[in-house]
């Protein structure tokens, strides 16, 4: 861009390089002020944001809503025809003001020093200081005489910004990369905390949107889930395997998630919906091997072999095929942690998490279920009569057995079963909705209002607050976030925030924030 920049035409602004598109800002607040114009409101805005960067994880402090300032002079006709005074003139004065230009340079003694011309205009009211009349005239006439000079505000707004019904602005933090949120959250909300004593009475900082909360509240919910569903397996274990194996499989499972909690800490695996939600859906998995494991040290020592022996045979026997079936499993889920699409990027971690932690389970059904079975099935004796007796005479074992040789038999009309259920199965997939990402928990939700081409964004805006004044009527909506002319700042990576349109489109958008 800087190699171009000197060849470009006149009038044309330096070209800018945009990178940060894709930056999320994971807090939103809108500052309101009753009585406050948006220049005393960008004052203490611009304040704020000095101060809010240099906390440690802030990346960048965003500020959308603010209104370009004008500078408006009405000319009187009458005056300016009485005086004999052109338009034209006043224009081509003005046009003239403020430009820097080069003065030259010049030697003085061994320093090259530029010349900069002095005499811009730093104060509005030295605009009415201007001289109109040219050399020679008989007396002075100002540009204060034929005309009324003020400071305002650009007529047609291009972005407006309301929180409850008040006009605001609107205040985005994005986080550095690699930071735990919720303790950066922690460290801001601090430092708002450190500054509301300069904040000036009647301007409110209001909280439209917190990441930090949001995944906080999303992942202790998932470690409160996570702890349910191992509670759940225990104590089913407990019921269908009895006191000693339950609890020794149950301490098996709680080793083989902690075992999987430290990896994740020395791969700088995060605790997040994706991983936590992979623990889950492994636990099911997890107590397989050590089920194997457990019941063939049963069954032995129901045979007459000691428990060292008994766990010495099954471990021999199943170690390789419990390995093959605990890779098999973590293929399953292979083509979602190689994905290089948005699939690996965002639920890269659940293959990750699926690896390590059925790893683990093959690991610790091998070598330390042997161990506690020692210990938990010490004392233990086979009831008198039951000893060399076939544990697999059961009722259920029986049937299975006599399932299994009827397919084996039949293995021809098995496969095309088989190959029937599959089709039928890749066929009810069509009939489920599919969706990348889940339904939001957030209590947040957006609306867009379209208004006919050509709408000016003031009637845009009137509208809003018609829409506004009905849904705050409602008793479960919070607060409610209105923009027109453009989107909020991305807040989410689902949220595409519109761009700004030209004056001929205006998008209103409303952000409504439920109680529950």
């Amino acid at each position: 861009m800087n190699d171009v920049k000197g060849s470009l035409p006149p009038g044309v602004n330096e070209p800018s390089v945009i990178d940060d598109f894709g930056d999320v800002y994971g807090v939103l607040f809108a500052l309101t002020g009753e009585g406050y114009n948006y220049k005393e409101l960008l004052d203490y805005v611009d304040y704020l944001r000095r101060e809010l960067e240099l906390v440690d994880g802030v990346s960048k402090v965003s500020v959308t809503g603010d209104q370009q300032q004008q500078v408006f002079i009405e000319i009187s006709i009458k005056r300016i025809s009485a005086l004999g005074i052109a338009p034209s003139t006043i224009f081509n004065l003005l046009q003239t003001q403020n430009i820097v230009s080069n003065a030259g340079a010049t030697r003085i003694g061994d320093e090259y020093i530029r010349i900069q011309p002095t005499g811009e205009f730093t104060d509005v009211s030295e605009l009415g200081d201007l001289i109109l009349t040219e050399g020679g005239a008989q007396g002075l006439i100002y540009l204060k005489d034929v005309a009324d000079i003020k400071r305002g505000f650009i007529e047609v707004p291009s972005n407006i910004i309301t929180y409850n019904g008040d006009v605001a602005l609107n205040v985005g933090i994005s986080f550095a990369t690699g930071v735990n949120v919720v303790e950066v959250g922690d460290r801001l909300y601090r430092r708002l905390a450190e500054l509301k004593f300069q904040q000036p009475v009647g301007i409110e900082i209001n909280e439209v949107y917190s990441q930090p909360k949001e995944v906080d509240k999303s992942v202790r919910g998932f470690v409160v889930s996570l702890g349910q569903a191992v509670a759940i397996v225990i104590i089913v274990l407990l019921f269908f395997m009895g006191l000693r194996s339950g609890l020794l499989i149950g301490l098996i499972l709680l080793l083989t998630v902690l075992g999987t909690f430290i990896f994740m800490q020395y791969m700088a695996i995060d605790l997040q919906r994706i991983s936590l939600g992979a623990l889950v859906i492994a636990l099911g998995m997890l107590v397989d091997n050590a089920i194997v494991v457990v019941e063939g040290i049963l069954i032995g020592t129901q045979k007459g072999r000691t428990r060292l022996q008994a766990a010495t045979d099954i471990v021999t026997q199943t170690k390789w095929p419990l390995l093959g079936a605990t890779v098999i499993a973590v293929t399953a889920f292979a083509p979602i942690g190689l994905s290089e699409d948005s699939t690996g990027e965002y639920c890269g971690t659940l293959f990750s998490v699926l690896l390590i932690s059925l790893m683990l389970s093959w690991f610790t059904a091998i070598s330390l279920t042997p161990f506690f079975a020692d210990i938990f099935f010490k004392g233990q004796k086979v009831k008198e009569g039951e000893e060399g007796k076939d544990p697999y005479n059961g009722f259920v074992f029986v049937a299975y057995r006599k399932f299994l040789e009827f397919c084996m038999h039949r293995a021809w009309l098995t496969v095309v079963v088989l190959i029937a259920a599959l089709v039928a199965a890749l066929y009810g997939f069509t009939q489920v909705k599919q969706s990348f990402f889940p339904a939001s928990t957030t209590p947040m939700f957006q609306v867009d209002v379209w208004l006919p081409e050509g709408t000016d964004i003031r009637a845009t805006n009137t509208k809003l607050k018609a829409i506004e004044k009905w849904i705050a009527d409602q008793p479960e909506t919070d607060h409610i976030t209105t923009t027109a002319g453009k989107g909020l700042q991305r807040f989410m990576l689902t949220y595409a925030p519109e761009k700004a349109m030209p004056p001929t489109v205006r998008l209103p958008l409303v952000f409504i924030t439920t109680r529950n």
